[in-house]
């Protein structure tokens, strides 16, 4: 770890207009939010051939995807690495009305709070579970600060 406090990397390859600052600040938000201190978390955006290739491999599923999160942390320190399908985020904000920074926030958290243990059920409690509660909740702080800004 790079000094005090979670250490944060994004990645954002050729996605070069990424809001890379907002990503790190909704990772940060999320383990400050669980009492974390001592973290190492990588944020990676991928094409759609890039999250389809991990989603086919790691998860049996040949699609883009919007996120996947791997913990790797021994239980004394929380280590994840946080893989967010850019295009498919794009698309997720079209047809829900928003803005794309605002998707990828959300996508940062929900991966994040992943890599911290919490997990929601498939299918229609999803959106009603208290992970995407916190994560909504998380969220909305978030964009509101950047509606103050």
């Amino acid at each position: 770890m790079k000094g005090a406090g979670p250490d944060v990397t994004v990645n954002t390859g050729a996605f070069t207009d990424a809001p890379s600052g907002l990503l790190e600040r909704a990772v940060l938000a999320t383990l400050r939010d669980a009492g974390v201190s001592a973290a190492e978390i990588s944020l990676t955006l991928l094409d759609d051939e890039g999250i389809r290739n991990l989603n086919a491999r790691y998860l049996g599923k040949d699609r883009p995807t919007d996120v996947i999160a791997f913990s790797l942390g021994d239980g004394g320190q929380t280590l994840g690495d946080v893989y967010i399908g850019y295009v498919q985020a794009g698309r997720q904000a079209r047809e829900l009305g928003l803005e794309l920074r605002e998707e990828l926030v959300r996508l940062a958290i929900h991966g994040t709070l992943h890599v911290l243990g919490h997990d929601h059920p498939q299918g229609d409690e999803r959106e009603s579970s208290p992970m995407f509660a916190r994560q909504e909740s998380l969220v909305r702080a978030i964009v509101a600060d950047l509606r103050d800004a």
